[in-house]
């Protein structure tokens, strides 16, 4: 039996763009190829770049994968379209048998089997995608671990993931999902606003030996959210920033 190999690369590698996933009006799953007995050398958390010119210059823009970290033979990349956004605008404009350069795999604030009992998660709009390949390896592993999401949003519309987060409640008892929601439709009976420290202390494991919490999002949030944390007693390790 073949031994799986493990890539990561310092200078950029074309890989090539075998599947495309619309998973809401703005956001898309890019899947790339790899060897068919390889898999990214990385722990879930850990991100690379993507990399590109645009108008005569070399950008690059670091992404999580999405897809669980031992997956051969290809990784996934989730990337919201973003007006401004000049690597997130030339990833949606691939098509499926084109190359993009990417390096990495780069160490990211990631998750270590054992490191926590309780753990909880608080991302704003695509601050989600580090988080799914954490929560997928925690659950598929069966992880002795308590998880709790707060994802924040603009609409409904935004909820990336949302019928993994629902199949997730629905199968895991260890998982917990609370959406929060701006600009809530009609008749939503979810949270709605924004993360406050009531919502924070409500949802979200207290500090203690065996708890951490993971943060992704617009700045301004995740300073808020890490400023509210560390009043409730968090120390500096226990708030980790993928």
């Amino acid at each position: 039996m073949n031994s799986m190999t493990r890539i990561k690369t310092k200078t950029p590698s074309p890989y090539k763009l075998t599947h495309i996933e619309t998973d809401t009006h703005d956001t898309k799953t890019f899947r790339f190829e790899l060897p068919a007995d390889a898999t990214l050398d990385m722990l879930p958390g850990d991100f690379l770049y993507v990399h590109a010119t645009v108008n005569g210059k070399q950008v690059k823009r670091a992404y999580t994968p999405s897809s669980l970290p031992d997956i051969t033979g290809s990784f996934d990349v989730t990337v919201k379209r973003y007006e401004t956004g000049t690597i997130s605008k030339y990833l949606h404009e691939q098509k499926i048998g084109d190359t993009v350069l990417i390096s990495g795999p780069n160490t990211g604030g990631h998750w270590v089997d054992g490191m926590a009992k309780r753990v909880g998660f608080v991302a704003g709009g695509t601050g989600i995608t580090p988080m799914v390949s954490i929560i997928r390896w925690i659950l598929t592993k069966k992880i002795d671990a308590e998880l709790s999401l707060i994802f924040a949003n603009k609409t409904e519309q935004d909820i990336i993931f949302r019928q993994e987060w629902d199949r997730y409640v629905r199968d895991y008892s260890n998982f917990h999902c609370y959406y929060l929601l701006e600009q809530p439709p009609a008749g939503w009976t979810g949270n709605t606003g924004r993360i406050t420290p009531d919502l924070l202390r409500q949802y979200l494991p207290s500090p203690g030996p065996d708890a951490c919490v993971f943060l992704c999002g617009p700045p301004p949030m995740i300073d808020a959210v890490e400023a509210t944390l560390k009043e409730f007693g968090y120390p500096e390790q226990g708030i980790i920033l993928p």
